[in-house]
């Protein structure tokens, strides 16, 4: 089974990109990206781990980035701010050697994608809403056409919660504790706490109603 049955969307897109990025016709970009061997071997190794975290699925390549995590930041010296900008938000740090340097730039790096692939848990409500309903039909169509063997109406308001409590709400945390995003890393935390809390009191009957919905408008453009 090509790659191994696992991470497949990730790895399919990775070889995908990387692939066209070889080609000739790209040279002028491939120069700017990395003048040397060196460089291009940091580059993919940076891009893969970047694409590889979008993958919450595997338990394996959570538990890695989990001690990634805590060895740049847990269990070195802090990272030092260096300057900010007018609104007194954080734009750089000092690690103390250039393994420190790599291991929390890649660190920093898959928090900004995993974060970028969830946002709108991470902001208003109104907007939170909107992306949750949204996903929920785009996985109900996938159950309603035989792509997908889970009705994702089957428990969608718990599965909501503990997303929140296992994965959303460590990275904002994770956001907030590094320091590199100022303000904006407390501006994360604190909507995905409300959204959490909010869903905890409105999920049911959100959930229900969209499920009503969604499946009418589904089967009616099917018909």
């Amino acid at each position: 089974i090509k790659y191994d049955n696992k991470s497949v969307v990730e790895k399919y897109s990775l070889e995908i990109a990387l692939n066209i990025l070889d080609q000739p016709n790209f040279s002028d970009l491939q120069e700017a990206i990395h003048a040397t061997t060196e460089e291009k071997t940091r580059f993919r190794q940076l891009l893969i781990n970047a694409v590889m975290a979008t993958d919450i699925v595997d338990l394996e390549l959570q538990l890695l980035r989990k001690e990634r995590w805590s060895l740049a930041f847990e269990h070195q010296h802090p990272i030092h701010p260096v300057h900010a900008n007018a609104n007194n938000t954080t734009l750089a740090f000092v690690p103390s050697d250039e393994e420190d340097v790599h291991r929390k730039a890649t660190v920093i790096v898959e928090q900004i994608i995993q974060a970028s692939d969830i946002i709108y848990t991470m902001q208003h409500w109104h907007v939170f809403c909107k992306w949750n309903r949204r996903l929920f039909e785009e996985l109900y169509n996938a159950y309603l056409v035989g792509r997908c063997d889970r009705d994702p109406s089957e428990g969608w308001y718990q599965k909501q919660l503990a997303f929140f409590d296992n994965y959303v709400i460590p990275l904002a945390q994770n956001l907030k504790e590094c320091h590199v995003f100022g303000a904006s890393g407390d501006e994360y935390l604190t909507y995905a706490l409300e959204n959490r809390r909010e869903w905890e009191m409105k999920g049911i009957n959100i959930s229900r109603d969209m499920h009503l919905v969604v499946r009418s408008s589904l089967l009616a453009s099917s018909s």
